[in-house]
């Protein structure tokens, strides 16, 4: 199956705006689908990596409103890369404050990998406002969630090693026990060639192990210098702070949402968030379904996530008033 085959056609928004949380951040939002549907908003992950038109395909436009927006600092939010006032809570409160805006009393929340981060978070802090939850490539935000893409040399480097390799070469030696602050340090740098230089490699290593199979253009777009920067410095600046969740919190708190319905999307082969991370939620929340996805790796727009996250929909999806 080709990633097309498993999503709805390409649309386009009906409406976009920001929000205006505080008076250091605009956050882009937008609407698309039916605008008398079940709301949905798809969170996606990063943190930092920003919005794309595909995500809208994972929605039958005809039952759904679906609700887009780029996190504090990244895509078309403004001011780009911010790290001021940008924290777990300051998205979670973003959400509350656009469900709000938008009129909305209750929405199906759908994120992947930090993406599903956010989305435990918010439905953790408003279950009442959750109707169902899609969940995929989980992340918890755990010590050795973050070590082992970025630290362990025996976690995502096992599999890519040489990848792994040109992730280190822009941190001296005797930096690399701590490799999220090393790299915090030079794309927060006002040095601008040492910012773009290790923002690149930051995002390349994680472009690069994002898929089972190659994809060329993904690649493409995570070394570009603007995408990088944001994605490097915001991923840095959250991982340094342990994504502000106390360790062990999201599982520890799943007895708040265990009621919502909600189904748990994993690729079997996915290095990024491996599948014991999507295992140790469903062993807590065994209420949820879980799908394990044979042949896919951590990206979304794999042809059998992409097929699942639309399966995920359309059971959730209600006739529009």
């Amino acid at each position: 199956m080709r990633l097309t085959e498993a999503l709805y056609p390409p649309i386009k928004p009906y409406r976009t705006g920001y929000l205006r949380p505080d008076p250091d951040h605009r956050v882009y939002f937008e609407e698309s689908g039916n605008p008398m549907g079940k709301p949905a908003v798809y969170l996606h992950g990063g943190p930092g990596g920003g919005t794309e038109p595909k995500m809208r395909r994972f929605f039958n436009p005809k039952k759904y409103r679906i609700v887009l927006f780029d996190q504090r600092g990244c895509g078309r939010s403004r001011p780009r890369g911010s790290l001021v006032n940008n924290t777990t809570w300051h998205l979670v409160a973003d959400m509350e404050a656009l469900r709000e805006q938008l009129k909305i009393e209750r929405w199906l929340v759908c994120g992947g990998s930090w993406g599903s981060t956010l989305a435990l978070a918010y439905a953790q802090k408003y279950p009442r406002r959750v109707t169902e939850l899609i969940l995929r490539g989980i992340f918890l935000g755990r010590r050795a969630d973050i070590a082992w893409s970025y630290q362990d040399p025996d976690g995502t480097a096992s599999v890519f090693p040489d990848r792994w390799e040109e992730y280190l070469a822009p941190i001296p030696h005797a930096e690399r026990r701590n490799m999220v602050r090393a790299y915090y340090t030079r794309v927060t740098s006002s040095n601008g060639k040492t910012a773009q230089r290790a923002a690149r490699a930051w995002s390349i290593w994680e472009g690069a192990t994002s898929y089972l199979r190659s994809n060329p253009g993904e690649l493409t777009m995570m070394g570009r210098d603007r995408f990088a920067s944001a994605l490097a410095r915001i991923e840095c600046h959250y991982f340094l702070n342990r994504c502000f969740l106390r360790e062990g919190q999201l599982l520890d708190d799943v007895t708040v949402i265990r009621r919502i319905p909600a189904v748990i999307i994993q690729g079997r082969y996915d290095v990024i968030c491996p599948m014991r991370g999507a295992w140790a939620l469903h062993r807590a929340w065994p209420e949820a379904e879980m799908r394990i996805v044979a042949d896919a790796g951590h990206s979304a727009f794999e042809p059998g996530t992409a097929r699942e996250l639309v399966r995920a929909t359309d059971k959730f999806g209600v006739t529009p008033r």
